[in-house]
């Protein structure tokens, strides 16, 4: 099944959407939010399911739905962890700058705790004060997790997956450097994130959806030209199982807490770093690795970060050439300090 949260109030009005993305139908008799349907999992789950099947068949009432009035499925939640699953991405960065890859990188993958009180919908613009602090878009895949017992294992973990979703992480990479110096990691470099109008279910995703990953083409397109086409199953040495065991070793998390992949990249064919897809190559899901290739291959980067005025857009098809998740489309636009 297919789940939403219409624009209304901080936490939205949790709808069941049917599978082609063009109708919805109002979930308020089960839970008021999706929040409060993943406090309650056990019970919602099953009569979502009933809903939605009840949805397909044209025995409920419904509404069209239109992906502008929906926010991202948990308008903020208790926890957002993102990981770095992906570690090809990792290793092109370091290669960038000279570093050496530490071994335990291929066996214990890097999480940090991102700011969760306030995400963007899907549609709304990334409002940038200020150009120079390096704005970036981080096309990733998340999941949203039910109530996770401290210890579990991989295996186990994997069990606890109520929804997949995609999300663009932002980061103001030109903030980064600055505050990893002071040895406690991101806060200022890390604003709000955006997620897909709708999260689904892992059992409704079929065969896109094996052994804890996701396997579809992650679609980026920045200013309406292909900037990505990454494979998400492919090169993620980490799988969500992993990535939630992993976050629950010393800790217990509460349903509702979502779980990021890290950026979606993909090795070259060749053995090189990732080629634009101009060039044949599947591209890149994230400004920064455009630029460390560039670095790489000419001794500089060459691509600017992000500018107010320029758009990007996030999604992935099924095997009919379906929207699965809905699409992220934001625009950069500037806004003045808040004193």
């Amino acid at each position: 099944m297919k789940l939403a949260s219409l624009k209304s109030g901080r936490d939205g009005r949790l709808v069941v959407v049917s599978g082609d993305l063009h109708f919805c139908t109002d979930a308020g008799l089960i839970a008021p939010t999706l929040q409060a349907a993943l406090d309650d999992w056990t019970r919602c789950a099953p009569a979502l399911a009933n809903l939605s099947d009840a949805l397909e068949r044209g025995a409920v009432p419904m509404e069209r739905f239109h992906e502008r009035e929906a926010h991202s499925p948990l308008p903020r939640a208790y926890q957002w962890a993102d990981g770095s699953a992906y570690v090809n991405h990792v290793q092109l960065v370091r290669q960038a700058r000279g570093a050496e890859m530490p071994e335990s990188f291929w066996t214990d993958p890097l999480m940090y705790q991102g700011g969760s009180d306030d995400f963007l919908p899907p549609r709304t613009p990334i409002y940038l004060a200020d150009e120079a602090w390096g704005c970036d878009l981080e096309a990733e895949v998340a999941v949203i997790t039910t109530d996770v017992p401290q210890g579990i294992t991989p295996e186990a973990a994997r069990n606890h997956i109520a929804l997949v979703c995609l999300v663009n992480d932002v980061s103001l990479r030109n903030l980064i450097p600055h505050e990893l110096a002071k040895g406690f990691g991101f806060f200022q470099a890390k604003p709000a994130s955006a997620f897909s109008p709708v999260a689904v279910t892992p059992d409704s995703l079929g065969p896109l959806w094996q052994e804890g990953k996701l396997h579809v083409t992650l679609n980026v397109d920045l200013d309406g030209l292909p900037l990505g086409r990454a494979h998400t199953g492919v090169d993620m040495t980490f799988d969500f199982g992993q990535l939630i065991a992993h976050a629950a070793k010393t800790r217990n998390l509460s349903a509702g807490t979502i779980v990021g992949s890290g950026t979606v990249s993909n090795r070259d064919a060749g053995g090189g770093p990732g080629k634009p897809i101009a060039e044949g190559g599947l591209g890149y899901s994230c400004l920064a690795e455009v630029r460390v290739v560039e670095t790489i291959l000419h001794g500089a980067a060459q691509t600017p970060f992000l500018r107010c005025g320029q758009s990007v857009r996030i999604w992935a098809e099924d095997g009919r050439g379906r929207s699965i998740f809905g699409a992220i489309d934001q625009k950069v636009v500037g806004k003045p300090v808040t004193i």
